[in-house]
Parts: C-alpha cells; structure tokens; sequence
C-alpha cells in the first residue's frame, strides 16, 4: 500500500506550536495523509495516541551543534544537545537520526562532515526551510544524494495551515509503526511538498513570544520579522 506521511509537525508542546495532536490527525487526515511524525522542540512524544486510519510516529526535534536533528520513532527522551551523543540515544532506542534542513541558513555543506555517518536520512524538503535561501531543498537533495543518504519529506509545520506542505511517500506493508519504519529504513521513498507561506513563521515567533512572557521589545522585533515576512509573501523569496 502507498503511505503518505509528513514527518515533521509541531504540537503545542513546542514553545512555537499551536496544534493539538488530535487536530494534527484530523488536519493531515483530511488532506490526504496516513500519518505525522510529531517532532517538537527538544521534548519526546512519550504517550502516543492512537486514531483508525491514522499513524502518529513518535519523534522529536533536537538542537545540535549541527543544526536540527529529527529522532523518529523514539520512545524515550533525548536529553542531550550533543549531536553524536543524541543519534546514540535515538539508535539506542531503536529510532532513525534525520538531519532536518540542513541548508535553512547556510549553503556550506562541508561542515555537516563527521555528521554523515551516524545518519539514517535527510529532510530534501521542508516547507519553510527556503524562506532565506530560496534553493535550501535542492541543495539537501544534492547532499543526500551524494552522501547516499535517504531522503525524508516534512511540512515542519507549526500552524494548522502548514500541515501537509511536506511528505514523504513510501510502499508499506501496514499502517503501524514497525511496518512503517521498515518501509522508511529500507522502502524506496520520494519527497515531495510546497513552500508555507513566510508569515507562518511570523505567527510561530509571536506563538514563542506569548508563551515565554517575552518582554515589550522582543515584540518590536517580531513585528519587524513580521513586516519582512509578508512582504517575501507579497514579492517573493530570495537569499
């Protein structure tokens, strides 16, 4: 069976996300997906909901000195920002270690080196990893492809507009979590998407800054960000 996932949402259990995991599943559902991965910010998805017709793979997101890192099908925390000390943890617990747009804000591949052993795939696309450098997918696609890596899919969604605007396709032999991490470790898979509006961006920062009582001036920087992101809205992306 053909299995549609995006693997890189965003819950309200990060500081910048808004969507419970129910209306995660609904919203994806509805758009034609089989399942998320819920990644948020450095904190595991350890109680996984289960809904028919729908798979919630447990992940998380975690800020390395590489950039981000996604830990798929994780089921315990990562309490580590070390990036090699994280992809041991995620291996450990039978996961896959996933660079996450690893050309959002730099087009210097090289420094991902010693990253490239210890992982199991890359994010070819993100929704909003090109609203600084409007070629950052093209550019993973070309590093995965050169470093044999395999290539994953995601929305990288905080906002229920941006859920489905990244996925990966695969061929499965059933909706559950081990039939599914089968097809992604092994599975011929194909990335596919389309850009999130730059003002969803704006919307999570504003998110970030309501729930960590940010004070007077963090909100004139965002509305300054803000600014900047409809006018990419209006105009276009560039670098």
């Amino acid at each position: 069976m053909e299995i549609k996932l995006d693997l890189h949402v965003h819950s309200q259990h990060s500081p910048d996300g808004i969507m419970t995991i129910e209306e995660i599943a609904a919203l994806a559902k509805a758009r034609g997906l089989n399942g998320a991965a819920v990644c948020d910010h450095d904190l595991a998805l350890l109680n996984v909901p289960e809904f028919d017709d729908f798979l919630i793979i447990p992940g998380i997101e975690v800020s390395t000195q590489f950039g981000h890192l996604l830990g798929l099908f994780v089921t315990a925390p990562v309490e580590t920002r070390d990036f090699f000390e994280a992809v041991e943890i995620i291996h450990a617990q039978g996961g896959m270690a996933v660079l996450a747009h690893p050309f959002e804000h730099s087009r210097d591949g090289s420094r991902l080196a010693p990253a490239v052993p210890l992982l199991d795939g890359v994010e070819v696309w993100n929704s909003r990893a090109e609203r600084k450098i409007h070629d950052a997918n093209r550019l993973a696609a070309s590093f995965a492809q050169v470093c044999r890596l395999r290539p994953f899919g995601g929305s990288d969604a905080h906002c229920p507009q941006e859920v489905g605007n990244g996925f990966t396709l695969t061929e499965g032999e059933a909706l559950t979590l081990a039939a599914v991490k089968a097809a992604l470790r092994e599975g011929n898979l194909r990335a596919q998407g389309r850009r999130s509006r730059a003002w969803y961006a704006a919307r999570s920062q504003l998110t970030k800054r309501s729930k960590t009582g940010a004070r007077p001036l963090s909100y004139a920087k965002w509305a300054a960000f803000a600014a900047k992101c409809c006018l990419q809205d209006i105009f276009g992306r560039g670098d």
